[in-house]
């Protein structure tokens, strides 16, 4: 989808370590406090984000999901488990795919609904907040979206 002439940011060919770097980064430049979780053991998390305001703190449970395919329910499930566990107040999935119907369909029914973020909004946010105009290398486009938006 990409022509080999684009020397834009390429979401899928980056390191892993690196994306969710950027990720933590995203939420850094829109006003949260961040930082990575352990490797292993960490329940699926990437990072932490917090904001504090006079009214209190906000603790966002981050997951990035770097993949060129559909995120399964059973991600977003344990998303929300990790949520419980943890006893966050939000928990974010972001991807540089996109969500099917059941995955969306969870999120929307959990008492404690993770925010899910797909490529072509983490494309827009990561244009708004950190000035990096990124591409989505997906080899198809997702259902519902224009190849525009991958570009």
């Amino acid at each position: 989808m990409v022509g080999p002439s684009d020397s834009r940011l390429d979401l899928l060919q980056m390191d892993p370590f690196a994306f969710e770097r950027l990720v933590r980064d995203l939420f850094t430049a829109m006003g949260y406090e961040t930082w990575r979780t352990q490797n292993s053991r960490d329940h699926g998390l990437d990072a932490v984000a917090v904001k504090r305001d006079p009214v209190g703190v906000t603790v966002i449970a981050v997951q990035a999901k770097r993949t060129k395919n559909v995120v399964s329910p059973e991600v977003v499930r344990a998303l929300f488990g990790t949520l419980l566990d943890k006893d966050a107040a939000r928990g974010v999935l972001v991807t540089t795919s996109w969500f099917g119907n059941a995955s969306l369909e969870i999120a929307h029914r959990s008492g404690r609904r993770p925010d899910l973020i797909d490529g072509r909004n983490l494309k827009a946010l990561l244009l708004e907040h950190l000035g990096v105009d990124a591409l989505v290398g997906l080899p198809k486009v997702p259902p519902g979206w224009r190849a525009g938006d991958l570009a």
